[in-house]
C-alpha cells in the first residue's frame, strides 16, 4: 500500500511564465540560406534580440567549467540550425503516435525529472530546425504506413497516420522565437492522411487559435498535482494556467476557441503523500475547465522513472533537487536494447493505475485511455 500523509491540497494557482527570451542566438550559415531560417531570422530581430551567424554549421561555445555551468550555458541559448539528414527517417513512437518528426531539441523549462537528460547528446541547447517546411513535406511519404503495434492490429486501413513533433522540445515554449509549431499546424490542416500531435507545459496559445487545422491537430497539455508542478517544473505555466489555455484552444470556434481535438498527458504520475487526494483535486479541475461539450479528448497516463544515466545528469543540473531516485525503492526494469530503467513497484503501479482509470472513467466515459505506462 503507497503510504499518505496529511498534506494539504494546494490551491489552484494562476501563473503564467515569462517568454523564454534567449542570451545568445545562433545562426549557421546553412539555415540563413533556408527560407523559413530566414523568417524565424526576421521573427528573431523583432524582439532585439542579440544574433550571431556561425562561422561554420557547428555550435560553439557551449561548454563550462562544470556540468552545472554548461547546463546554465546551453539553457540560455537557441541555435537554428537544419536538420541533419538523419532527422528525415523517422521514427516509430506508438503508442504515443506512429513517427517522431523533431521540429526542434532542447526544451526552455526547467524540470528537474526532465526526459531528454540522457536522450539528448551534448549540452542542452535548444536546436531550431531552419529546414522544417521540407521535413513537413517528406512525412507525405509516410502516409498511410503505420509502426507494428499489437494494440492498432486490424484498425489501420483508412486511418491518418500521426506525427509527434514534441519528443524532444517543448514547442510553444519556443513558438514566439520560431513560428514552427504554426507552420506545423497549417501544414497538416491540408492533409487527410496525416495529423499532428503535439504536447505542452505552457499556456501562450492566443496564436493558435485562427489557425486553419481542421481538426487535423491534437493539442495536448502535460498536467500535475499541483504539489509536484510547484516543486518540480521550473519555468512552466501554473497547472491552472494550462488548464484555461486547454480550454481555449479545445472551445468550438463559435464560441471563440480553437475548436481543437485535445489530449491530456497525466505525467509524471508520482504517488506522493495523499497522492489520491492530489490527483482527484487535478481530475475534478479538468472537469470543472472542460464543461460544455461534446469534446475530442483522450488521455495518457505515465508514472515516473529514470534511469542510471539521466539520474546521474540530473543530480549534476539540480544538485539539490527533492525529486525521489532512490533505485531501493523501485522495480528494475529492462528495454529491448538491454539499457535499464527504474520505475514503481508493480503493487504501486497497479494501485495507481486502478485508481487513474476508475476516476478517468467515472468523469470522461467518452474519452479514450491511450496508454498507461
Amino acid at each position: 500500500m503507497i503510504a499518505d500523509s496529511t498534506a494539504p491540497i494546494a490551491q489552484p494557482l494562476v501563473k503564467s511564465p515569462r517568454l523564454w527570451m534567449p542570451k545568445r542566438v545562433v545562426f549557421t550559415p546553412d539555415a540563413l540560406n533556408e527560407p523559413f531560417g530566414q523568417a524565424i531570422y526576421e521573427r528573431i530581430s523583432a524582439l532585439n534580440l542579440p544574433i550571431e551567424v556561425a562561422k561554420g554549421n557547428r555550435i560553439t561555445g557551449l561548454r563550462g567549467a562544470d556540468e552545472r555551468e554548461t547546463y546554465r550555458i546551453a539553457k540560455n541559448t537557441l541555435a537554428i540550425v537544419n536538420a541533419p539528414p538523419s532527422a528525415f527517417r523517422l521514427q516509430p513512437i506508438p503508442p504515443s503516435a506512429d513517427w517522431q518528426m523533431n521540429l526542434a531539441e532542447g526544451c526552455p523549462a526547467h524540470c528537474q525529472y526532465c526526459y531528454l537528460a540522457g536522450s539528448l547528446a551534448g549540452p542542452p541547447v535548444v536546436r531550431a530546425y531552419a529546414n522544417l517546411p521540407n521535413m513537413l513535406a517528406h512525412t507525405a511519404t509516410y502516409e498511410g504506413t503505420y509502426p507494428p503495434n499489437k494494440s492498432w492490429q486490424g484498425t489501420e486501413a483508412g486511418r491518418p497516420t500521426t506525427f509527434e513533433v514534441s519528443c524532444y522540445t517543448d514547442v510553444l515554449g519556443i513558438e514566439h522565437l520560431t513560428g514552427s509549431l504554426a507552420e506545423c499546424i497549417r501544414y497538416y490542416g491540408s492533409r487527410e492522411m496525416g495529423q499532428l500531435r503535439f504536447v505542452t507545459k505552457y499556456d501562450h496559445v492566443d496564436s493558435l487559435l485562427n489557425l486553419s487545422h481542421n481538426g487535423q491537430t491534437r493539442a495536448r497539455f502535460s498536467l500535475n498535482a499541483d504539489q509536484i508542478a510547484r516543486r518540480l517544473e521550473g519555468g512552466t505555466a501554473s497547472v491552472e494556467a494550462r488548464l484555461q489555455a486547454m480550454r481555449k484552444l479545445a472551445l468550438p470556434k463559435e464560441l471563440g476557441g480553437g475548436g481543437y481535438p485535445i489530449g491530456l498527458v497525466i505525467a509524471p504520475i508520482m504517488p506522493i503523500p495523499d497522492w489520491r487526494e492530489h490527483y482527484t483535486a487535478l481530475l475534478d479541475r479538468i472537469a470543472n475547465v472542460l464543461d460544455f461539450g461534446p469534446i475530442d479528448m483522450n488521455v495518457e497516463f505515465i508514472s515516473h522513472r529514470f534511469t542510471p544515466g539521466s539520474k546521474d545528469i540530473l543530480l549534476q543540473w539540480y544538485p539539490n533537487t527533492s525529486l525521489e531516485m532512490d533505485e531501493a525503492n523501485r522495480a528494475e526494469k529492462r528495454n529491448k536494447f538491454g539499457g535499464t530503467k527504474y520505475v514503481y513497484r508493480p503493487e504501486e503501479m497497479k494501485e495507481m493505475k486502478a485508481f487513474f482509470y476508475a476516476e478517468w472513467a467515472r468523469r470522461f466515459p467518452n474519452a479514450p485511455i491511450l496508454y498507461w505506462t
